[in-house]
């Protein structure tokens, strides 16, 4: 896809999001061509910069070196408003009124408090799409409550699904809410704005973070409906498979996911470790499982875990090796694909950035800008968009409103 061919070039997104899953929302959107203003403030910075603020890490411009931050930021604008100021304030609703759609992840509160909900914001722009994106919901008892990404992936119930069934249940640390919420709002964006396109109208989109993953907690919710319990959670085991787990390989901390899910498969794997010929169907597998798999763990440890799945596909059993992050760096496969692309940013120096997974090219989606800095582009968006002059744009500096440094957030504030 060549830069002329974006499908979201001349669409503006107003972006209040931070973290995960709306910066992800985002970042989508800006990568198929939509400009996407970040708006942040120089004391409640985007929280993926960091979740608190010391003297030491401005100083050490740490603002400008979270990985986290790079990652679901890139091919976006950034600028920084003090949105509890009343000029501040004022901008931003200047901004919206040349805007297409406005994202936000706040909790329920904050933009009521600010007088820049839903409400106030189309006075601004009457044909704004508004997608707001909290834990729980825009409505409901739980609308208030703070929640991050694990948070929200308990609520959902999914960890009573997975993990070890002789163990509390599992904190998974990558935030799947947030993965999937954004991923959602991505959606959901597209949707409201194909939505104007053919009527003209804007409209205020809910989106509760926490229902993004029901879908994934949806065999335990029928298994309860159905059976009156909630299903045993199983490991890396398989309720109806087997063998179906994760073995160690040659080397050190070296492992492939093993998932034969047919008698065809079976067989296939049986030809190959003949130490399996006296398992014999699914249910004697099943019934027999602590014995099959330490069969398949003893003839995988001799073995590499790339040959062993080389091995297996080969024959068509179903099989992955596992990837820390430095094999998927040098990953010949992902390399043939162009699939990382790689952007020199200030004070990180050249990073990898995985490219978007869809492709309408035999190339990958170019990636046209690392994330900004704080307020790199102050001058350009208040300036040379919303016309304020350089004097004018100098005492919004002066006095705290805009800038391009973290501050300590001082007392008074309100959110």
């Amino acid at each position: 896809m060549n830069h002329q061919a974006r499908p979201l070039e001349g669409i503006r997104i107003i972006d209040l999001s931070m973290g995960w899953a709306g910066p992800l929302a985002t970042r989508n959107l800006a990568d198929m061509g939509a400009q996407v203003i970040k708006v942040e403030s120089c004391e409640r910075f985007d929280w993926w910069r960091s979740w608190e603020a010391t003297q030491a890490w401005i100083a050490d411009n740490g603002a400008e070196k979270s990985p986290q931050y790079l990652y679901v930021n890139r091919n976006k604008q950034d600028i920084t408003l003090d949105l509890e100021n009343p000029r501040g304030r004022e901008l931003l609703l200047q901004l919206v009124a040349t805007a297409d759609a406005l994202v936000e992840n706040y909790s329920g509160g904050v933009l009521p408090k600010l007088k820049l909900d839903y409400s106030y914001l189309i006075e601004a722009n009457p044909g704004l799409v508004m997608v707001s994106m909290p834990a729980f919901g825009s409505t409901g008892p739980w609308s208030q409550f703070r929640a991050y990404g694990s948070t929200v992936e308990h609520s959902s119930g999914l960890p009573h699904l997975v993990g070890d069934p002789e163990q509390a249940p599992t904190m998974q640390h990558v935030a799947f809410g947030d993965a999937v919420g954004g991923l959602n709002g991505t959606a959901a964006i597209l949707t409201a704005l194909w939505h104007k396109q053919r009527s003209g109208e804007g409209q205020f989109v809910d989106l509760s973070q926490v229902e993004c993953l029901f879908p994934l907690a949806a065999p335990g919710i029928l298994h309860q409906s159905v059976y009156g319990q909630s299903p045993r959670r199983s490991g890396n085991k398989h309720p109806d498979h087997a063998p179906h787990g994760v073995y160690p390989c040659e080397g050190d901390d070296a492992w492939v996911v093993i998932q034969v899910t047919d008698e065809i498969q079976w067989q296939r794997l049986q030809d190959l470790i003949p130490a399996l010929a006296p398992f014999g169907d699914v249910d004697e597998r099943l019934d027999k499982r602590e014995a099959l798999d330490e069969c398949v763990r003893a003839w995988t440890q001799q073995r590499p875990a790339a040959a062993v799945m080389q091995l297996l596909q080969g024959v068509g059993v179903t099989a992955a090796k596992l990837n820390n992050a430095q094999a998927i760096l040098d990953e010949p496969h992902l390399q043939d694909r162009g699939y990382l692309q790689w952007l020199e940013r200030e004070y990180v120096g050249v990073q990898p950035h995985p490219s978007p997974p869809f492709r309408v090219t035999a190339d990958p989606i170019p990636i046209t800008s690392p994330a900004p800095t704080l307020g790199q582009h102050n001058h350009d968006i208040l300036g040379e968009l919303l016309g304020l002059g350089a004097a004018e744009l100098e005492e919004l500096e002066q006095q705290g409103v805009i800038g391009t440094k973290p501050r300590m957030p001082s007392a008074k504030k309100a959110i």
